[in-house]
């Protein structure tokens, strides 16, 4: 059971996300939370505060009463919730909120403890706000989706429970769970940070690597599949380049394909006399989407790592504002909330995701192509030329989705808007940038599992499931007992939901 103590990895992620183990939360790290709040309450009663007895945004100029300061936190949470267009999937909202309560549990943010425990309550029992993808622009943070899970915790709004949409005041009574009470400034605590788009990145991230992964399988089997030479994938060659990325990858294929009985050694058969030899009618290199994977993937997993890295930061970070300071009896006012680090992480990783997205669709049209690779049927076709079709139809699918990757991969972290009375002149849009990634991500398994369906298609028609790799060899037992063998034409897209949905739900055990 993780313990959230202030500090979470990628694995405490996984495991409440994937996992859905029950958090705890360290006793102490409630003492810090109360300290805060008592701090901030004591500090503020004579002195301006924002968000505390100021108005909001632009509106910090008007003092706000004694007696309507806990009036302005519910017109904050309500006026907030305002967002539009599909629902984020549960699995991402959970996501988000554990990094909310992470942050909120540092101490920096002097809300009071019942925030922790309600939202502790509703992770443990996978109550899961409604939470739209259209509305923040990550400057003040999430305003607007955050807004939305802060009114779940009043009380108010609608979650998914047990696989419903529900309001949240029913799943409340059913379950005996009692609001958070706004104490002194619970609802700017709850929705002026960072956590939608940083909870959302952590999830694309254990995504990425695990297409990486996959990427990484369907690139070596390919390398079987045309009998390619090895030296490309050498520990020599790959250690004259000092990128960690690019000699991580290579190992990672050289290990996969260590018992192949299909690839070979160039000294066996060109490195050796050949002077009555004018023209080779085996290539001499393959191809650069088969000769140059540990290049080309080695800069997604050096990205991925970075990415990564700056995720985790920003979850461990304060990332709100004001900032409480007890160790110093301060309160600091600043802008912890803007998503910049996210937004510009998220770009990178979806530029990185769609080049994955274009190995995988150039590799599957080697396959398709006989011209090119002149061992393999047009169309890895099984069946008879002409009146059937083979992987034909998918491949548009595949070139389509990776199209469609490309153009999502231009940034959003250089598309500021000024808004909020030009208070909020240059933002982020992190949310926006980590959404996205998040369909770039589920694009890029459309193409892997056609691509995957493809090379076991070849395997088939080659005759070589006994001579692939034991890596190989798991991936095309786990393809057939979704896809059968066809060389009559078939409808194809069950096949490929399938393929995706298992390839999305488990981990390719890496090399």
């Amino acid at each position: 059971m993780p313990k959230i103590k202030g500090q979470l990895g990628i694995q405490e992620f996984y495991d409440v996300i994937f996992n859905e183990e029950p958090i705890s939360v360290d006793a102490e790290l409630l003492q810090t939370v109360q300290k805060s709040f008592d701090f901030l309450k004591e500090f503020s009663r004579n002195k301006i505060i924002y968000g505390v007895n100021t108005g909001f945004g632009p509106m910090a100029q008007y003092k706000i009463k004694d007696s309507e300061t806990i009036q302005l936190q519910y017109n904050l949470i309500r006026s907030h919730a305002s967002g539009t267009g599909n629902p984020i999937s549960p699995k991402y909202v959970k996501a988000a909120m554990l990094a909310r309560l992470n942050t909120l549990s540092l101490g920096n943010s002097g809300v009071n403890t019942t925030v922790i425990e309600v939202m502790t309550t509703l992770i443990n029992q996978n109550i899961i706000p409604l939470i739209y993808e259209h509305g923040g622009v990550g400057a003040s943070g999430d305003l607007v989706q955050l807004a939305h899970l802060a009114l779940v915790l009043i009380g108010e709004g609608e979650v998914f429970y047990e696989g419903k949409r529900q309001n949240t005041a029913d799943v409340f009574k059913k379950l005996g769970i009692s609001p958070i009470e706004i104490k002194l400034r619970e609802g700017l605590g709850l929705i002026n940070g960072t956590s939608v788009m940083t909870g959302i990145g952590v999830v694309n991230t254990i995504y990425a690597r695990r297409l990486l992964e996959w990427m990484i399988c369907c690139s070596s089997a390919i390398n079987e599949i045309v009998q390619a030479y090895d030296d490309h994938l050498s520990e020599d060659l790959n250690y004259t380049k000092k990128h960690l990325g690019q000699r991580e990858i290579a190992r990672s294929m050289r290990s996969h394909l260590a018992d192949s009985n299909l690839t070979r050694k160039r000294e066996h058969h060109l490195y050796v006399a050949t002077d009555e030899i004018e023209v080779f009618e085996e290539k001499v290199q393959e191809y650069y989407s088969l000769r140059c994977v540990p290049q080309i993937l080695g800069p997604v997993l050096d990205t991925l790592d970075e990415v990564e890295r700056i995720m985790i930061e920003e979850v461990n970070s304060a990332n709100d504002n004001p900032i409480v300071d007890v160790a110093k009896q301060n309160v600091y006012h600043g802008g912890n909330f803007h998503g910049d680090y996210v937004s510009l992480e998220m770009d990178k990783l979806k530029i990185v995701v769609t080049k994955m997205s274009m190995l995988a669709e150039r590799q599957l049209n080697y396959l398709m192509n006989s011209k090119l690779n002149d061992i393999l049927p047009p169309f890895v076709n099984l069946g008879t030329l002409g009146l059937n079709f083979g992987m034909q139809g998918v491949q548009f699918t595949a070139t389509s989705t990776t199209a469609e990757n490309q153009m999502l991969s231009n940034p959003m972290y250089v598309h500021s808007i000024p808004n909020n009375n030009d208070n909020q002149d240059i933002v982020s849009m992190g949310t926006n940038a980590a959404l996205i990634t998040k369909r770039v991500i589920e694009n890029a398994f459309e193409v892997i599992a056609i691509e995957m369906i493809t090379v076991v298609q070849a395997i088939e028609y080659l005759g070589v499931q006994d001579q692939v790799s034991s890596k190989t060899r798991m991936m095309y037992d786990a393809v057939r007992n979704i896809v059968p063998p066809f060389k009559e034409d078939m409808v194809m897209y069950p096949f490929v939901n399938q393929v995706k949905d298992y390839i999305i739900n488990h981990q390719n055990k890496k090399s």
